[in-house]
């Protein structure tokens, strides 16, 4: 006997190849599951509470996956549901399966699994001694607890499983690891956790694991002693290489993976190519941890941001960006706190070229002469206003300011108009910390609805 999951792809919102999902459809997966967000793309969207992805992609994957789960009758999961897994987003990801439900007819038993933290239940907590900091996790206060816009707990495989427990269609997960959902049901039905939690770290970005990484779904079946791993399109394929090398993604340790509960060892892991696309991996071990801890995010408002962009075409100018940034931002200080009078602590200017280091920074080993630099400047101050005040009186350095003073004033371009930007307020995260549980539902709620 053997668990089939199939993974659509690394995330809902980035598109799948419909002929390989109909392909691993007729596979007959026991579960088909599918990541709905990350930490990824920085702390404004679980500052806010928001999804990333528009909700008519969103909608739309949802629906064309809901249709596959209805050929098949098995259940479908989506884990971190509306990128970051908030209350708030489970909700807004329910009333979307809600209305397709009703437009194509569908009678669903839904699992809800919530993960947001009420603030005061985390203070307390933090208090007992109950949570402890990651590697170079911020520095934790109560009062920045307090000071959270949004916290969750990531859930794992225990959570899911509750939820899988009931027997639902379709499990809505909030804030989950990556590997949660998949690792799930194969350990619900006796699989090996070393093996299942194994194969759902190679599974969770779909096919990132295989030689075509946009191809999208794969099918990781689970054995008593081993896994495989298979992409459904044809135009990929699954070796050695690209399967092994998937423990080095966004993980600091290639040989281990920490998880709720215990962690992946796979120093013993062995892979073997079956054919030319299908991948046989065995020997990795689960090591379950005395005290069951879940980690922590959280957000807090780091100010109100505006931005400008200026290009720069003049070859002299271009050849001496990092000089001019440098006299620029020496004499603005000075500008904004005389025009503006306020102090340095108040506010925060940086300048990044674009076409030069923008990415890298002081580490760039890149010489080549760009024909153009693109400047941004980034404001940042503890209200609105005041960043707008210090952007618009940042403008006039940004469009002449010239690197000596016998010389004509040189005129750069804005491309819009205004040339300020505002962004609203940012965030910043506070917590990349572990809270001990009692309990693994401890810090989650589970719902069953009912619908059609």
């Amino acid at each position: 006997m053997s668990i089939k999951v199939l993974i659509p792809s690394g995330a809902l919102g980035l598109g799948y190849d419909k002929t390989a999902l109909d392909r691993g459809l007729d596979k007959k997966p026991d579960l088909i599951a599918i990541d709905g967000g990350s930490t990824d793309s920085g702390p404004a969207y679980l500052g806010k509470g928001i999804s990333k992805y528009s909700r008519a992609s969103i909608r739309l994957e949802w629906k064309n996956l809901m249709e596959a789960r209805q050929k098949i009758c098995v259940p479908l999961i989506i884990g971190t549901a509306g990128t970051c897994g908030t209350d708030e987003t489970v909700d807004w990801f329910l009333e979307i399966t809600k209305e397709i439900a009703e437009e194509l007819g569908y009678s669903l038993k839904v699992a809800i699994i919530k993960c947001s933290q009420k603030k005061e239940t985390v203070a307390l907590s933090f208090a007992k001694g109950k949570i402890k900091a990651l590697p170079n996790a911020p520095k934790l206060t109560k009062k920045t607890i307090l000071n959270c816009t949004n916290i969750v707990a990531l859930a794992g495989a225990e959570q899911i499983i509750h939820a899988l427990n009931e027997k639902p269609d379709i499990i809505i997960a909030g804030r989950t690891t990556d590997t949660a959902i998949i690792a799930a049901l194969p350990i619900l039905k006796g699989v090996d956790p070393g093996l299942a939690w194994h194969g759902a770290k190679i599974g969770e970005c779909g096919a990132l694991c295989t030689t075509n990484p946009t191809s999208g779904v794969i099918l990781i079946e689970f054995y008593d002693s081993y896994f495989t791993v298979e992409p459904m399109s044809k135009k990929a394929k699954a070796t050695a290489k690209t399967v092994s090398a998937h423990m080095l993604y966004e993980n600091s340790d290639p040989f281990q993976l920490l998880e709720p509960g215990g962690h992946l060892d796979v120093t013993n892991a062995s892979y073997q190519e079956l054919g030319k696309r299908k991948v046989k991996v065995t020997g990795a071990k689960w090591v379950k941890c005395d005290k069951y801890k879940v980690k922590l995010e959280g957000t807090i408002l780091a100010g109100f941001q505006f931005i400008s962009l200026v290009l720069i075409r003049d070859e002299g100018y271009v050849e001496r960006s990092e000089l001019w940034v440098s006299e620029l931002s020496k004499i603005s200080k000075s500008f904004i706190e005389e025009k503006l009078s306020i102090t340095a602590e108040s506010y925060n200017i940086e300048f990044r070229l674009i076409g030069k280091n923008a990415t890298l920074g002081s580490l760039e080993t890149g010489d080549k002469q760009p024909n153009e630099i693109g400047v941004i400047s980034i404001i940042t101050a503890e209200s609105s206003h005041l960043a707008g005040e210090i952007a618009r009186t940042l403008n006039p350095l940004l469009l002449h300011h010239p690197l000596s003073e016998n010389e004509e004033l040189p005129t750069f371009a804005f491309p819009f108009s205004p040339a300020e930007i505002e962004k609203g307020p940012i965030y910043s995260f506070c917590l990349n910390h572990v809270m001990e549980l009692d309990c693994p539902m401890r810090a989650f709620s589970l719902e069953i609805k009912n619908y059609g």
